[in-house]
């Protein structure tokens, strides 16, 4: 399944992977993808099987801090606070014992631990986290975005933070006591921390996944060889803001069978608040270092295939202009597609057929009442176009010849307006959208 590997209508950022016997289940935040804020007043929770990354299945609502139409509100506290307040940030779900627990953090609220049978939930309400904290420690927003670790001695670790990161032990007993002299402030130094922490154990070293200061765009790590630290920065492991409209990030590290992943959120709507989720291969060197990787198009797939109908909103490279646009739950596009505008993909193998003197690429655009080209890139934005087509002001599938490609490549595309530039901004104006596009021999 490429980017984003969720169906397009579906937007859950800060995901937390866990993998649960035989499937892989993505739990976050729920973020709606027209509105003015961050996440939902519900969760929900998706699964795949570990075999089977290219189909995953819905498992509805599990948890909400306020009453719909369909559930009653599964907190009872939350009743004194702004209706407008409930939303649900960034959860983690760990296993022990049989059990299933949500650790849940509520805007302006207090969060909460919740339990179930299964992994998908339904998730019953334990209790709000217990704690006689040090002072200063509830002012400082502890348990935003928790992130859960149960090792392998049965021993229960929170993490969490914004721009500020703390850390405690949790009674295995009952995963909701907040064990006294256990609290840490500045797990990760104050100066280098942004927000969502994330951690798990790989072999005997633990890695503290989080956003950094400034901007939190990027996930990066820190490892140690005990759960408390002290740990070291080792470096990014995925920046969602190169070549792309960036914002925060939250994610983590899980292995699905026998490859390892990072997934991460990207930004849609041309805002922070309209997220979706995506998944990238990650390897580790012998050291225990991860390699930064690049925000790809791949997801779960090791490449593209070009031959099948690739949707626009698929692009993993957005310069000068260009956004992921939402119309309804079946439909979303490349907007604002300017003079300049670099949309990319990476990677479509082409494969090996020289029996073919050219091929076609079929693009369907959407016009907006103005006339413009576009070029076709291999490998390179900048490098020399292999094709070029001139699209009308009207709804158009435009067909551009392009030579005989074979092998691996990134495509990109980039939009001009040749018209002389003038004083009132004739070059701002958006020249189409893009809707999909195929490659045919």
């Amino acid at each position: 399944m490429p980017n984003p590997i969720l169906p397009l209508w579906e937007h859950i950022p800060d995901g937390e992977p866990r993998v649960f016997g035989e499937r892989v289940y993505l739990y976050g935040s729920h973020d709606r993808p027209l509105a003015g804020d961050f996440c939902d007043r519900k969760l929900k929770v998706w699964s795949a099987s570990v075999h089977d990354l290219d189909h995953w299945v819905c498992h509805g609502d599990v948890f909400h801090a306020q009453a719909d139409e369909d559930h009653p509100a599964d907190v009872t506290w939350c009743d004194m606070m702004p209706s407008d307040k409930h939303m649900m940030y960034a959860p983690d779900v760990v296993e022990k014992d049989g059990k299933y627990y949500l650790y849940a953090y509520i805007f302006y609220d207090k969060g909460c631990v919740a339990v179930a049978d299964k992994p998908e939930g339904p998730f019953k309400v334990i209790s709000t986290y217990k704690y006689d904290l040090p002072e200063g420690w509830a002012e400082r927003g502890v348990f935003v975005d928790p992130g859960v670790l149960v090792d392998d001695d049965g021993r229960v670790y929170i993490y969490c933070g914004f721009e500020r990161s703390y850390m405690a032990e949790i009674s295995g007993d009952d995963m909701v006591t907040v064990l006294p002299g256990t609290y840490q402030w500045d797990v990760i130094p104050e100066e280098g921390f942004f927000e969502a922490c994330s951690p798990r154990k790989v072999g005997d070293t633990y890695y503290l996944i989080y956003s950094p200061k400034p901007n939190g765009s990027r996930l990066v790590y820190a490892t140690s060889d005990k759960p408390t630290g002290p740990f070291t920065f080792r470096g990014t492991i995925v920046d969602n803001s190169q070549d792309y409209p960036g914002g925060n990030d939250h994610g983590s590290i899980m292995k699905v069978g026998d490859q390892w992943y990072i997934f991460y959120h990207r930004m849609t709507n041309g805002t922070c608040f309209s997220r979706q989720a995506c998944a990238e291969r990650i390897n580790f060197l012998p050291d225990g270092t991860i390699p930064q990787v690049e925000m790809t198009s791949l997801g779960f797939s090791e490449s593209l295939n070009p031959y099948e109908e690739t949707p626009a909103h698929r692009a993993c490279v957005l310069r000068n202009g260009g956004r992921v646009k939402y119309l309804n739950e079946f439909h979303t596009v490349l907007d604002e597609l300017r003079s300049g505008t670099v949309v990319g993909y990476k990677y479509y193998d082409f494969g090996d057929d020289f029996t073919n003197t050219h091929i076609d690429l079929m693009m369907e655009l959407r016009g907006l009442g103005e006339a413009g080209r576009v070029t076709v890139h291999l490998d390179d934005a900048t490098s020399e176009p292999i094709g070029e087509g001139l699209f009308t002001g009207d709804d158009q599938l435009l067909k551009v010849k392009l030579p005989c490609i074979t092998g691996r490549h990134a495509v990109y595309f980039t939009f001009h307006d040749d018209r002389p530039q003038i004083s009132w901004g004739l070059h701002d104006r958006c020249l189409t959208r893009l809707e999909r596009f195929v490659f045919k021999k």
